[in-house]
């Protein structure tokens, strides 16, 4: 896995001789938390038509709803962005992003 210069937002998977670009990673993480989300409840929702498997079906209710807090935290993470400031460099320079 590697970032590419000045795509502060890219990352690349090296897969063989192919490679994966996900460009606004914040962006897939929601997309991909969101589909989390989604497919626990619906899950869950069909584990409670049977009385053996309401346990399971809570477990994954509960996996969603954990999600559901961490939607407001992926937002603002997508918002405030951390970078460290190198002093041989100015501090605009985006080489240095996390």
């Amino acid at each position: 896995m590697s970032a590419r210069p000045g795509g502060g937002s890219t990352v690349v998977f090296h897969i063989g001789h192919d490679e994966l670009v996900v460009r606004q990673r914040y962006e897939v993480v929601s997309i991909v938390n969101d589909l989390l989300i989604g497919l626990w409840f619906v899950v869950g929702s069909i584990l409670f038509f049977s009385d053996s498997t309401v346990f399971w079906g809570t477990c994954l209710f509960l996996a969603g709803s954990v999600q559901m807090v961490i939607r407001p935290a992926i937002r603002f993470s997508r918002r405030v962005h951390l970078r460290r400031i190198h002093p041989d460099h100015g501090a605009g320079d985006g080489a240095y992003d996390f």
